[in-house]
């Protein structure tokens, strides 16, 4: 039987902050009032995906801002921000920026690679280095240290009247650099991210390497103890869970129609790198509960940040947030935090 006896510490949510493009104020303000839900609700994280050149959130950090005005306990975050369309020293002064006016609630997430559909975009996003960028973890290794208050440059201290300048990135947020997550998919990179002092976002995608057995469990349950094995600390889990218990008749039929849409791309890896999806989990909070505790990779976690669904309206993100907060999560042991 699965040991139920280690409590789920932590609980947050992720979402894509859908849009319509002839209308995105709605879309947008969608999101803030999700996240205000959240922390009413008492969850302790809310987590943003980025989305460039398409109908979901393509600045992250903007809406933290935002939120973070209107908001003053839950934390925010990022999950996560490709930093192949990222300048390190730009994203490191707006990232301090809003950890400041949020009050040291925010965790970026990153990853690296090549930007998706790169030939399509990089002549607008790197007209005169696109064959010359970097997108190696190279990109993360600067991110941290700027965040850390590492050397910009030598120039420092005040010329003429007024002007006065700084070596480092401004302004510096003390203990942002440690609430540094890498989003990795594969063994080599949950490896990577421990043994460079970041925390570890595993996601429902995962890329297994050429001999893993096809088990998206025991794969991402592999890939946390090799992150934990390499110096880690904390893991966070992120599957797609879509409870019903308060659900009307026609919201369950449309979850577990999603749901089946979907399921067809969990039972075989995909493509060249083998890519493999976890199957969304639909039901009750007792149902999924025990799908939960009987699954390997959230055993080895104990806190996760649940991945709200695409294409949903936005009374059924409210359905399915306020059912994980007041069912789901305190049949995984979760109490809901303070205000």
């Amino acid at each position: 039987m699965p040991d139920r006896s280690r409590s789920l510490r932590r609980l947050g949510f992720l979402t894509i902050g859908l849009f319509d493009p002839a209308d995105p104020a709605v879309g947008h303000e969608s999101t803030l009032s999700l996240i205000e839900l959240g922390e009413e609700l008492g969850l302790d994280s809310a987590w943003l995906r980025h989305r460039h050149l398409q109908f979901g959130i393509s600045s992250p950090i903007a809406v933290m801002a935002a939120a973070s005005q209107r908001t003053s306990r839950i934390e925010l975050g990022t999950a996560v921000t490709p930093l192949g369309w990222e300048n390190p020293l730009r994203l490191a002064e707006d990232l301090a920026t809003v950890d400041v006016l949020s009050s040291g609630r925010i965790n970026p997430g990153v990853s690296v690679g090549t930007p998706m559909q790169y030939d399509t975009v990089k002549d607008a996003l790197y007209p005169d280095t696109a064959e010359v960028e970097d997108f190696s973890k190279t990109r993360v290794e600067r991110l941290a240290g700027l965040l850390a208050g590492e050397r910009v440059r030598e120039l420092e201290g005040k010329q003429g009247v007024v002007e006065e300048y700084s070596s480092r990135v401004e302004p510096h947020s003390p203990g942002l650099r440690e609430r540094l997550w890498y989003g990795a998919g594969s063994l080599d990179s949950a490896v990577w991210a421990g043994e460079h002092g970041l925390h570890l976002l595993s996601s429902s995608v995962l890329f297994p390497g050429p001999d893993a057995e096809p088990d998206f469990a025991a794969v991402q349950a592999a890939q946390i103890r090799a992150f934990r094995a390499a110096g880690g600390t904390r893991a966070s889990q992120g599957l797609v869970v879509i409870p019903t218990d308060s659900a009307s008749t026609d919201q369950a039929e449309r979850y577990r129609a999603y749901s089946a849409e979907r399921l067809p791309r969990t039972r075989t890896p995909q493509g060249p790198r083998r890519m493999m999806f976890a199957p969304d989990l639909v039901g009750t909070s007792e149902e999924i509960a025990e799908q939960l505790w009987a699954h390997e990779g959230f055993r080895e976690v104990d806190e996760v940040a649940f991945a709200l669904p695409f294409s949903f309206t936005h009374e059924d993100y409210v359905q399915i947030l306020t059912d994980i907060a007041t069912r789901l999560g305190p049949a995984l042991g979760w109490t809901p935090a303070s205000a």
